[in-house]
């Protein structure tokens, strides 16, 4: 079974999530979902601050985050598998990487910070 670890308390990754979650759930595909906010950490390893910074997904006992995160995830439901091929593309790969982790999750993750800061 495929886990995978994301922020509810972040909309635009609730919004994604939620998304591949009701796909999974309309395909029966053996997906488990758990909000980062609710779940035991020890596990993925990671901390709550370090498990906002990116997506993981756990599979065959393996952890993976960011884009390689992505890639598993796809993997697993048809729709996106021809995604998750284009995305282990030499060249798209290096840039897909640079691109979430310069730009999109620390974006998101400062955004969430700013939020979490005002309640």
């Amino acid at each position: 079974m495929t886990k995978v670890l994301y922020n509810a308390d972040c909309s635009v990754c609730n919004f994604e999530i939620s998304h591949y979650k009701k796909y999974a759930d309309e395909q029966s595909i053996d997906i488990k979902f758990e909000d980062l906010n609710k779940t035991n950490l020890e596990p993925w390893g990671v901390n709550k601050d370090d498990a906002t910074k990116r997506m993981h997904v756990e599979k065959d006992g393996v952890i993976y985050s960011g884009v390689d995160a992505f890639i598993k995830l796809w993997e697993d439901m048809p729709r996106y598998k021809l995604l998750a091929n284009i995305a282990k593309q030499p060249g798209l790969y290096q840039i897909g990487t640079v691109v979430y982790d310069k730009i999109l999750a620390p974006a998101l993750y400062y955004k969430n910070k700013l939020r979490t800061k005002g309640e």
